[in-house]
């Protein structure tokens, strides 16, 4: 390749690698996220799909007590004596007062809550952390999920820009844009700054991009490995050249 030619191609490679920092976030997008000291973390808000499961504490119902229950693809759950409820997009406190009207028929229950219902295994919803990060990918949405113990879980690699990270709340309206803003995750660690620390809700995104350094780097490698492949046969053939004139 020419010299002029080979530079016109590192001067595209830069501004490409340049344009892997150009987001569209707006701080202003942080608004539709919930801090989490602006409400009560806690697994009851936690709304129930299959395959989640759940556990049934009733010391005073000994046929359904301690009973774990995988919600089935119907959406229900089958109790002896109880019946079958459809539990499906019901938050755990709910299930428990559909139980407990039933039980009161049946049982003589006294005392506040004489059933709790807990989520034992959350399997039904996802968020998802990508880009230069070791663990990418779905994770479990248990309800208490911040923006910071999924990028701490989540372990940014050395390439990743950690000043620039994206948390993306997708919009399921084609006609209403996603909410986008930007997390410095270092000035979260060394001056605990949590003013963006925000909970996550069920599908949303962080995305780790590389740094403008480590983009070019990849574009580079794309650009190149196609010539070392096509290269290769070459290389071959002239070493087993050099070998049978030896």
């Amino acid at each position: 390749m020419k010299p002029a030619r080979m530079l016109q191609m590192l001067s595209l490679l830069v501004v490409l690698a340049g344009l892997s920092g150009c987001f569209s976030s707006s701080p202003k997008d942080i608004e539709a996220f919930v801090k989490p000291y602006q409400q009560d973390v806690t697994a009851e808000q936690y709304v129930l799909q299959p395959p989640d499961e759940i556990e049934i504490h009733a010391v005073k119902i000994p046929e359904i007590n301690l009973q774990r229950q995988r919600i089935r693809p119907d959406g229900r759950v089958a109790f002896e004596n109880l019946g079958v409820f459809k539990v499906a997009g019901q938050t755990p406190e709910m299930v428990a007062d559909m139980l407990q009207e039933k039980a009161v028929s049946l049982y003589s229950l006294k005392g506040e809550d004489p059933i709790e219902v807990r989520v034992t295994v959350f399997k039904s919803q996802v968020y998802y952390v990508v880009g230069e990060v070791r663990k990418y990918g779905p994770k479990v949405f248990t309800g208490r999920d911040t923006a910071l113990t999924a990028i701490a879980e989540a372990i940014p690699e050395v390439t990743g820009w950690t000043d620039r990270i994206q948390v993306v709340r997708p919009s399921p309206d084609p006609a209403v844009k996603p909410k986008i803003f930007e997390i410095k995750y270092k000035d979260m660690l060394e001056r605990g700054d949590s003013s963006k620390n925000v909970l996550l809700q069920e599908g949303d995104i962080i995305y780790v991009p590389p740094t403008p350094l480590a983009a070019l780097a990849m574009v580079i490698a794309e650009f190149v490995r196609p010539i070392g492949q096509a290269l290769s046969p070459v290389s071959q053939v002239y070493y087993l050249q050099q070998i049978g004139g030896e």
